[in-house]
């Protein structure tokens, strides 16, 4: 089976060969044999209900500085195109949700992962209080007093925006912190949308785990440390990656999880676990895949693609 295959993302020349999901994504699909092409989002153009995108064919290799080479741009028919991975990084805003809606004019013709549709009704910090029993004691809200109250009731909370990303403006806010309600400023003057408020788990001390999901079913974890002095434990802030297994609670979460994300088209889904608690499910652009191949020696790109050739 040889596909051709459309990669909606970032510009390459950003990308670390040695972490990028999508770099990983891309080399697996050539092994196999699949066509690449690349194309920005911004590229999209819906005309008369076609939608089309300047494309480029794409090459990619395991070489620093040298890792892309791309062909001449051309207007493309996207539903030429057998799959399109749509793997823009967040942040998940009107630009993020517009693509996704574009993306349905042709889908499932052809077909894209993750489901655009599920994407755009599945944002990370809110799909998750769909499941009861999962997450730690949480409050989404832009009502001050329902915020105060909480702090009174749980102490030790943290504070983020409902729509960021990659540990953006995330803070830790101790019982005996004074800089709440100028935190709150701050919020209610970047941000129209509610904060989501979390009890503190001390237990990220030891590590925010990432899990990967293919299909519904957990493929692979690595444990992600926090550096000294740091609340957050994403690897580009500083976290340190180490080898993981899941636990018992864990394999528990991703049994919860599994079903709901099959059946909505969610192939390729990272979540996020601290101690006992779910506190992200990744769909938009989830990462980690590079780091569990390395350290538990699989290949979870063969693992995803064999999921989406299942669906041609």
């Amino acid at each position: 089976m040889s596909l051709s295959v459309a990669i909606q993302m970032d510009p390459l020349e950003s990308i670390n060969i040695d972490a990028d999901s999508t770099f990983a994504l891309g080399l697996e699909a050539m092994r196999r044999g699949h066509r690449l092409h690349h194309y920005l989002p911004k590229a999209l153009a819906l005309r008369d209900g076609l939608l089309t995108a300047e494309t480029r064919a794409l090459e990619l290799r395991r070489a620093r500085g040298d890792h892309f080479t791309l062909g001449a741009p051309e207007r493309s028919d996207l539903t030429r195109f057998d799959v399109i991975l749509m793997r823009q990084d967040p942040p998940f805003d009107m630009a993020y949700i517009t693509a996704t809606h574009l993306l349905e004019h042709v889908h499932p013709k052809t077909l894209v992962v993750n489901d655009p549709a599920h994407v755009r009704n599945a944002p990370e910090k809110l799909f998750a209080t769909h499941f009861g029993g999962l997450m730690p004691p949480t409050l989404i809200t832009s009502d001050r007093r329902e915020i105060l109250d909480f702090r009174r009731t749980q102490g030790d909370i943290v504070l983020k925006p409902l729509y960021g990303n990659g540990g953006a403006q995330v803070y830790h806010v101790t019982p005996d912190d004074e800089n709440l309600n100028a935190l709150l400023e701050m919020f209610t003057s970047f941000y129209r949308e509610p904060i989501i408020v979390q009890r503190y788990l001390p237990e990220v001390r030891r590590g925010d785990k990432r899990i990967i999901l293919v299909d519904g079913e957990a493929a692979g974890a690595v444990n992600r440390v926090p550096a000294a002095g740091e609340a957050r434990a994403n690897l580009h802030v500083g976290g340190r990656a180490e080898k993981s297994s899941l636990s018992p609670r864990e394999r528990v979460i991703c049994h919860t999880l599994g079903p709901a994300l099959k059946e909505r088209g969610l192939i390729f889904v990272g979540i996020d676990v601290i101690g006992d608690f779910l506190t992200e499910i990744n769909v938009t652009s989830p990462t980690g895949i590079q780091e569990i191949d390395r350290f538990d020696g699989v290949n979870l790109s063969a693992r995803i693609w064999d999921a989406i050739e299942s669906r041609r």
